[in-house]
């Protein structure tokens, strides 16, 4: 396996729990597990600290926990033990009132009803915002996804990708300070998924928005992380992470670069590790 360049570096499993130096950190998960009613294990205690800026990728093989700790974060389940801190300047921790953060899901799920901005002005309404109000800040969120020609279409009216696009222009339009985002571009083909990932990658870096992102694509994590958190299974648990130090913001040159493909390499070389059953004694 060829070497990366000089200057990248992974992190061995006793570093997932620290945040990039010099980053406040936004969330901290610590020893938060999750047992469900029918008793399966679904996370192990898990260590996470997401730092102020950073793109936060999860992967790993299918049952090891990612959708789970991304639901924890998102404060829509609760963990069975340990617990979640959120701050505000890396100094003042806020209660959930004080949480600012948006989700995107794996299907746009739009009200096909309603045209895209009305999809996009939902969560200012459900927050008590007037349309006059709301107005500009939906325009604004439908235009950083390239979408203000199309504010008056319906969903019916959408590609697929479109779709997408009127769902993270709905979270954005909340303004927050934490994006989740649960394999939102699983279901897309290949050219119209790299699109995407080019605008989140702007984006995120015009806005420097912390976000956590889920994915099962090897090449989307890569493309878009600072830092790729890699799972594993049974129960689900931190098993490695690699820290992406590549050039901000990205586009194709780095897709076609050597560096790109060392990091994709390596990083299927840690999946299938992760994906071999744990050893009873073994290291997690």
């Amino acid at each position: 396996m060829n070497a990366l360049p000089p200057g990248d570096r992974f992190e061995d499993k006793a570093d997932h729990a620290r945040e990039p130096a010099g980053r406040a950190p936004v969330v901290e998960v610590l020893s938060a597990e999750k047992v469900f009613q029918n008793g399966a294990r679904g996370l192990a205690p898990i260590d996470l600290t997401i730092a102020d800026g950073e793109f936060l990728t999860l992967i790993g093989p299918s049952g090891c926990g990612k959708s789970t700790l991304l639901k924890l974060i998102a404060n829509l389940i609760e963990p069975s033990d340990g617990r979640l801190l959120w701050w505000r300047g890396g100094q003042d921790r806020v209660g959930q009132d004080g949480r600012r953060l948006a989700f995107v899901f794996q299907e746009p799920t739009l009200m096909p009803w309603a045209r895209a901005d009305a999809n996009v002005r939902l969560p200012l309404e459900l927050a008590g915002v007037g349309k006059r109000d709301a107005a500009p800040r939906v325009a604004d969120a439908l235009a950083r996804v390239g979408l203000s020609a199309f504010s008056r279409h319906y969903p019916r009216q959408l590609s697929g990708g479109m779709k997408m696009r009127v769902s993270i222009a709905r979270a954005l339009v909340t303004e927050p300070n934490l994006l989740l985002m649960d394999e939102p571009f699983g279901a897309l083909d290949e050219f119209t998924r790299n699109r995407l990932d080019d605008d989140l990658v702007r984006l995120w870096w015009e806005r420097r928005l912390t976000t956590v992102f889920v994915t099962h694509s090897i090449y989307e994590a890569v493309f878009l992380s600072t830092r790729i958190i890699v799972m594993a299974a049974n129960p689900g648990r931190i098993f490695r992470t690699m820290t992406i130090d590549a050039a901000q913001p990205r586009d194709v040159g780095f897709r076609d670069s050597p560096q790109f493909a060392a990091y994709c390499r390596e990083l299927s070389a840690w999946l299938a590790e992760a994906s071999l059953p744990q050893r009873t004694g073994g290291a997690a």
